[in-house]
């Protein structure tokens, strides 16, 4: 039996699902408030700048089905969040988030920060999907660690901030942190 859906009434909780490439972390963040009641946004940063990208995005728009409002949002995330009101809240991913931020040259510790002044102000359920990215080998390039050294900060700021935070592998969510109440 897997964790317990994120329900209206109670109390903003932040949710971090982390896994590897194709794990299943969308697929178990969108059932943490598959049974929410109202409006749901899927902040998506995710942008289909090819055509394996545009079919990744067709799946999952199909898998979520109606009751979803989609905002498509690559760079500033913060600003949904904190405009969603009483809307329950499901950003997909904080990686591709990362990857828009650092290739349009943003601040990426300053809008982490905003971030995560964001999730403090929530005022309904938000759940946030990452990939964890320094489980591998150190990559060969100095972007490539760059990128994977901001992952993992970005990882353990919101993680140390959630309520919730579960590892996917296989499909199967491993519970890191669950504080929720």
């Amino acid at each position: 039996m897997g964790p317990e859906p994120l329900r209206a009434g109670k109390k903003s909780a932040v949710t971090l699902v982390l896994g590897g490439a194709r794990s299943g972390k969308s697929r178990f963040a969108e059932s943490l408030l598959a049974d929410r009641a109202g409006h749901r946004i899927y902040l998506a940063t995710a942008e289909a700048g090819d055509e394996e990208m545009r079919q990744r995005i067709l799946h999952h728009q199909a898998r979520r089905g109606p009751g979803w409002r989609v905002i498509e949002s690559p760079i500033d995330i913060a600003g949904p969040i904190e405009n969603a009101g009483e809307n329950a809240v499901l950003v997909d991913c904080l990686t591709l988030w990362l990857a828009n931020l650092m290739t349009a040259n943003r601040d990426v510790d300053g809008a982490t920060k905003a971030l995560c002044q964001a999730l403090d102000k929530a005022r309904a359920a938000v759940v946030l999907v990452s990939n964890e990215t320094g489980l591998g080998i150190v990559p060969d390039n100095a972007l490539a660690r760059e990128f994977r050294d901001w992952a993992g900060r970005i990882n353990q700021a919101v993680a140390a901030q959630a309520d919730r935070v579960f590892f996917i592998a296989a499909g199967l969510p491993l519970t890191l942190k669950d504080n929720a109440a």
